[in-house]
């Protein structure tokens, strides 16, 4: 099986990881596009469509956040994946950056991919420590080829 997860959030970095996973898929590979959707910023936004709903006396639908993050993620992919060969699928996932390596492992298991695409920061051994480091927790615990793109 030849399919990957392209783990993104909108900058400029993540761009040039979408174009490193890009490449890949021009080999007729399947793409998942992991876009992730902080949890502060989902809450925020149900809590706008909440209170437009309150003065409008209309219930919105929750749902409408993720599709909303979706349409984001194919905006931002497309001018990539315009004329890509292969296959690709968006997935949103509400995370925050503490339990991001694991959406990316969850997601990945979920889908089958044997190959992960992601955006590791450059920290000091200490700041490690401290902090955790997403690309080390994905690296040390997927089991496939990893693709890495530094900030």
């Amino acid at each position: 099986m030849k399919r990957g997860l392209v783990s993104l959030r909108d900058t400029e970095t993540h761009r040039d990881l979408m174009a490193e996973a890009a490449e890949w898929l021009h080999e007729g590979h399947e793409l998942v596009v992991l876009w992730h959707l902080d949890g502060a910023e989902y809450d925020a936004d149900v809590d706008t469509l909440e209170s437009v709903g309150q003065v409008e006396h209309v219930d919105y639908d929750h749902s409408a956040v993720i599709e909303g993050a979706a349409a984001d993620a194919k905006a931002f992919t497309e001018p990539v994946l315009s004329n890509a060969a292969g296959e690709t699928r968006v997935v949103v996932a509400v995370d925050s950056e503490t339990n991001r390596a694991q959406t990316v492992l969850e997601t990945a298991d979920e889908h089958d991919c044997d190959h992960v695409f992601i955006v590791g920061s450059s920290r000091s051994p200490t700041g490690k420590a401290v902090f955790g480091d997403f690309a080390q927790r994905v690296i040390l615990n997927f089991d496939g080829f990893t693709t890495i793109v530094t900030e």
